[in-house]
C-alpha cells in the first residue's frame, strides 16, 4: 500500500488511528510506502527511509540511522 501525505490536513486523533492502522497493516505482512513531508512522521513510522534530493537518491537509512540530521543532511546534499 502507498500512503501520500497520510496525514495532512487532519487532526491529532485521526493521525493516531492512521499511525495505528499502517503499523497494523506492516504488523500483517503487508508491504507500506509511507510519502510524507513531516520529517517527524517518516522516522515514527519507517524500518527505512529513502532521502531524495533533487530527484536523486542520496541514502536509504535503517531505522536506527535515521536521525533529523541524517535525514536533513542528505537531502540537502543534492
Amino acid at each position: 500500500m502507498i500512503f501520500d501525505e497520510p496525514t495532512r490536513g487532519i487532526d491529532v486523533g485521526a493521525k493516531t488511528a492512521i499511525y495505528t492502522l499502517i503499523e497494523e497493516l506492516t504488523s500483517d505482512g503487508v508491504g507500506v510506502i509511507v510519502i510524507s513531508s513531516e520529517l517527524s512522521e517518516v522516522l515514527g513510522l519507517a524500518r527505512r527511509v529513502l532521502v531524495l534530493s533533487h530527484g536523486r537518491q542520496t541514502g536509504l537509512l535503517e531505522r536506527d540511522e535515521a536521525t533529523e540530521e541524517h535525514v536533513m543532511a542528505l537531502a540537502v546534499s543534492g
